[in-house]
């Protein structure tokens, strides 16, 4: 909800530019997105986190649960490790979040430009027509950026969960984390789960920039 408030923020700022140039870079569409991402992760990091306990060590021996909810895992983590490791993974994640949003931004923002609307869309197309292009392009940027960011997500979710009740490993900081995990499982390891990913996230980033669209048609006489 954040990344997204703040992406489009950013977007929303980059096409007052194309309204006034005529044009949009490729690199500036990737910039607004790059800069959202960070801005959105550094700001909720301690969530994300949590997210990734939760998910990743939900129920211990005997099926009693590690953890109870979002806010009891930020503070038993506080509590146990120590109000630091509340941002245990945060590098990668904020080196991450700037390709990962800038690919996501930045594809949509190229196949405008290679794909641009015809006159009579420009003029005053069909919502229908509009929504339908923003869900194309981004389901696009979804997959692109899913596909060549992973490898540095899984690093983030093992940075997460080390020192979380269950786990073993122990990682001194990112590259660390990527030679240890190289070196026991091989590159396979650093891309298992993607498939899955790149399922969810095609629709997840075509719902984000097509609702994105409908909204600004439906609001476009109030603002």
């Amino acid at each position: 909800f954040y990344r997204g408030c703040f992406g489009y923020m950013y977007w929303g700022s980059t096409e007052v530019y194309l309204e006034n140039s005529g044009q949009l870079p490729w690199a500036l569409s990737f910039l607004s997105g790059g800069m959202a991402g960070m801005s959105a992760t550094a700001a909720t990091y301690p969530l994300d986190l949590a997210r990734g306990r939760i998910t990743g060590k939900l129920a211990g021996p005997g099926g009693k649960k590690h953890y109870k909810g979002v806010v009891n895992t930020v503070m038993v983590t506080a509590r146990e490790e120590g109000f630091k490791a509340l941002y245990k993974g945060i590098t990668p994640t904020i080196l991450g979040a700037m390709p990962y949003e800038g690919i996501k931004f930045g594809t949509v923002g190229m196949l405008e430009r290679t794909f641009p609307k015809k006159k009579d869309d420009v003029e005053g197309g069909t919502i229908a027509n509009n929504v339908t292009r923003k869900l194309l392009f981004g389901g696009a940027g979804g997959i692109s950026a899913g596909i060549l960011t992973y490898p540095n997500d899984t690093v983030r979710r093992l940075l997460q969960l080390q020192g979380s009740k269950g786990t073993t490993e122990h990682y001194f900081g990112y590259w660390d984390c990527v030679r240890k995990t190289y070196a026991k499982f091989g590159v396979e390891r650093f891309y298992r789960g993607a498939f899955i990913n790149i399922i969810r996230m095609a629709p997840n980033t075509a719902i984000q920039f097509g609702s994105y669209e409908l909204l600004k048609q439906f609001t476009a006489d109030y603002f």
